[in-house]
């Protein structure tokens, strides 16, 4: 199993593919707190690398296969200082870094911090924290300490997923024998999960120096605001924006077949 061992208890999980066609850059997934690599290697990874790109697909510490420190606090600042490390130890060239939802945030992070970068691809990441997302974060912690993942999946699934996943999906939620339990505080990923409502979400979009493509779902009832992303696109130097009207927030695993030929696109033209 590739493992990047930062200390003798803290690793990062990877998978990792060079390019096959000369020069071409490494697409980077960057995962949001709830994922794994699974969500970009079932299909994205595949597609990418039959076209002869790159790819490099992580989990951050406390997520499967990543082990960590008992009383690290995992929070922003590690995970994308762990990005950095992970794309020097791998010594990535030209570097496309994708990421999903609060992964956006770790690859801006990494990205103004000093790390290289061909292209940003923010996936519903654009957001401005005000009441609104700052309960739902708070919320989401809550649940957790209810009912676990599955009370989670139970409320927060019809406002981040599109209506066609719902629609296929619907028979795996709200289970009349369904028991909940709290998630074991001591986990990754509550340790993950309860320090996200503070992540620093005050990034210098105007000191992006590379492309950047924006893609948003626009059927996440959760995180996406017409208005603030608007005005976060402004303070974006080099940027284009996709929406996909019948997706939410989860793209890599509703509308692979779109992403896939928006990311090729974005290469193509870098």
């Amino acid at each position: 199993m590739p493992l990047l061992n930062l200390s003798p208890n803290d690793g990062l999980y990877y998978e990792h593919s060079h390019p096959s066609k000369p020069g071409a850059p490494t697409f980077v997934f960057v995962n949001p707190i709830t994922g794994s690599v699974d969500i970009w290697q079932a299909e994205i990874g595949p597609a990418l690398r039959d076209a002869g790109y790159g790819t490099l697909a992580y989990n951050f510490r406390g997520q499967a296969d990543s082990p960590y420190q008992e009383g690290t606090v995992l929070n922003d600042q590690l995970i994308s200082g762990d990005l950095s490390q992970l794309i020097n130890f791998l010594e990535i060239d030209r570097p496309i870094f994708v990421g999903l939802s609060i992964g956006g945030l770790f690859a801006l992070q990494s990205h103004l911090g000093g790390t290289d970068a061909a292209g940003l691809v923010l996936l519903n990441t654009l957001r401005i924290i005000g009441p609104r997302i700052a309960w739902i974060n708070d919320a989401v912690v809550r649940a957790m300490d209810v009912g676990g993942p599955q009370l989670m999946g139970d409320i927060m699934t019809p406002l981040i997923w599109g209506p066609d996943w719902l629609a296929a999906n619907r028979s795996s939620f709200l289970q009349s024998d369904a028991e909940y339990s709290p998630m074991d505080k001591n986990s990754g990923a509550y340790n993950l999960l309860s320090n996200m409502g503070a992540a620093d979400w005050n990034v210098q979009y105007e000191e992006i120096s590379c492309p950047v493509l924006v893609v948003m779902g626009l059927q996440d009832r959760v995180f996406y605001d017409a208005e603030d992303v608007s005005q976060l696109m402004q303070r974006i130097p080099n940027v284009r924006r996709v929406d996909i009207p019948h997706a939410g927030h989860m793209l890599p695993l509703e509308v692979p077949n779109d992403l896939i030929r928006e990311l090729l696109q974005f290469a193509a033209d870098l």
